[in-house]
């Protein structure tokens, strides 16, 4: 095969780019290059020079690395395919299996075998040109945006900020106001409760000293209704003894009526104004955190990021139900305090009829008391032996109580013992965690440990409240004895002389 020499370079020879000097671009050379950060308009200059004369052509031929007016690009499609050479190098070889290879070797070296034609190279050249454009005019668009959409946040964020700011002003002059109110009704409500306070307490010491007249009545009454057959006549002291023992009964029931009022009224104040110091504290914390956040800035240097704060929680009220949560407490308030000084003028009027007639009944009984009142010692000695009854059933529940107890702790042996078994059988793995016959006899050993315990419980609680019944039993026998042998012993000696410590009109008035 004989080399080849590669022919000369000739203008329409543009492949061979051996013998052409290979030239560095510099800011003398490349009027284009610039070492200045370029802009969206120098991009766009660029550009349009670079489709119209970028070495110097004239402005109606396209530079050469793009695609000519004869050859392949968009505005003038592609003539033909890339051909062979020539003749004498077209690229094709026969072989056969018989006459072996036949034919034309080509003529082959290192420029000849080429895969894309200049038309496709300038075609290239263009689209990545029109690639980058395309790119560039999308970055500057993106970047636009990005300034436009920071100064539209920047002053959304500025407004909104402004506005929340205002509005904690004016929320936390709203809070401050119903604050200074609940101030004053705390003030308010804590004097009335000092002046219902010391009627209660004037109500408790006219219940206090009505026990002695109670207590002298019930003697001599006791004493006569303890004499012989012969003795038990109802003569007028007896008659006038059941008119004070009514009367007192009377007077006793309403002033325990009126008692039970003042507590409950009482509790009513202390309640409501527990609710308006309740409020005045949360309403406070509320104003301390609202003038914090009313004086909080961007330059503050105590703001955090709180993942989360903006998730309303379900404690959270509306502003109406806010403010109507105050308005009723301040009229639970008014009206607690009308209903205070209602009763404290009722009580005052109560407490003074109620002496008066006491002394008036009181003049009447000691002018007709006669002094014969018979011994009661049988009834003591009765409740004396009930108590002891009462004492032995005592002890005897006691002790079944504690042996109930004991059982009970037993049953949660037995009860951690199964459980354990289910909870160990539970950790079986994959297939072998089967409910099979043990765990079915576990479960319901569970439940007839449960059942037992059960009834073992309900059982511990009829003993209990059958003890708390006998206690209370006993105390009343030990009170009922009390009273019958102080009774015996007032109306052997004393039932004259007590007579003569009934209180005055002014002790039955509580002062």
């Amino acid at each position: 095969m004989a080399q080849l020499n590669c022919p000369p370079c000739t203008p329409c020879a543009s492949v061979c780019i051996e013998h052409q000097p290979i030239q560095t671009e510099t800011s003398v050379d490349n009027p284009f290059h610039k070492p200045r950060e370029t802009t969206a308009a120098d991009i766009k200059d660029y550009q349009k020079e670079l489709l119209t004369s970028p070495v110097g052509l004239p402005a109606s031929d396209p530079p050469p690395y793009l695609p000519q007016r004869a050859g392949n690009s968009d505005g003038y499609p592609l003539a033909k395919p890339m051909d062979p050479i020539g003749p004498w190098a077209t690229g094709r070889v026969d072989w056969g299996a018989l006459s072996g290879q036949t034919g034309t070797r080509p003529v082959v070296n290192q420029y000849s075998i080429t895969r894309y034609s200049v038309d496709e190279w300038r075609q290239r050249n263009a689209d990545m040109i029109n690639a980058c454009e395309t790119t560039v005019d999308h970055s500057v668009q993106v970047e636009n945006a990005s300034k436009n959409t920071i100064i539209r946040t920047y002053a959304i964020a500025d407004k909104t900020q402004t506005d929340c700011t205002q509005s904690l002003h004016v929320r936390a002059k709203n809070i401050d106001d119903l604050k200074c109110e609940l101030d004053r009704a705390i003030s308010s409500m804590q004097e009335e409760i000092a002046a219902l306070e010391r009627q209660r307490r004037r109500l408790k010491q006219s219940l206090a000293v009505l026990r002695m007249p109670e207590a002298i009545a019930n003697e001599c009454l006791e004493r006569r209704t303890g004499r012989p057959d012969t003795e038990l006549i109802r003569d007028r002291p007896e008659e006038e003894l059941i008119q004070e023992i009514s009367l007192i009964s009377e007077i006793k029931a309403i002033l325990l009526q009126t008692l039970a009022n003042i507590e409950q009224q009482q509790s009513d104040n202390r309640a409501v104004r527990q609710r308006m110091e309740f409020d005045w504290s949360e309403k406070k914390v509320a104003h301390e955190n609202d003038a914090v956040n009313c004086n909080l800035r961007n330059q503050s240097t105590n703001t955090l990021f709180k993942p989360g704060a903006t998730r309303c929680s379900n404690e959270q009220s509306t502003e109406i139900y806010w403010e109507k949560f105050t308005r009723e407490t301040l009229d639970m308030y008014h009206n607690c305090r009308h209903k205070s000084e209602q009763l404290r003028n009722t009580l005052d009027a109560i407490l003074t009829n109620a002496a008066r007639d006491l002394r008036t009944q009181a003049d009447s009984v000691e002018r007709a008391l006669a002094s014969r009142i018979s011994c009661m010692e049988e009834i003591r000695e009765k409740l004396e032996i009930d108590l002891r009854t009462v004492l032995q059933h005592l002890a005897d529940t006691e002790i079944q109580i504690d042996k109930l107890k004991v059982a009970i702790r037993n049953m949660d042996y037995a009860m951690m013992v199964v459980q354990t078994r289910l909870d160990n059988r539970n950790q079986r793995p994959r297939v072998e965690n089967c409910r099979d016959q043990p765990q079915n006899l576990l479960i319901a050993e569970v439940k007839s440990l449960e059942v037992g315990s059960s009834a073992m419980n309900a059982q511990l609680k009829q003993e209990e409240d059958v003890k708390q019944e006998l206690v209370n039993r006993r105390n009343e026998l030990e009170r009922e004895i009390m009273l019958k042998r102080r009774t015996i012993a007032i109306d052997r000696d004393r039932c004259q002389l007590l007579r003569s410590h009934f209180p005055s009109s002014t002790a039955l008035s509580g002062y």
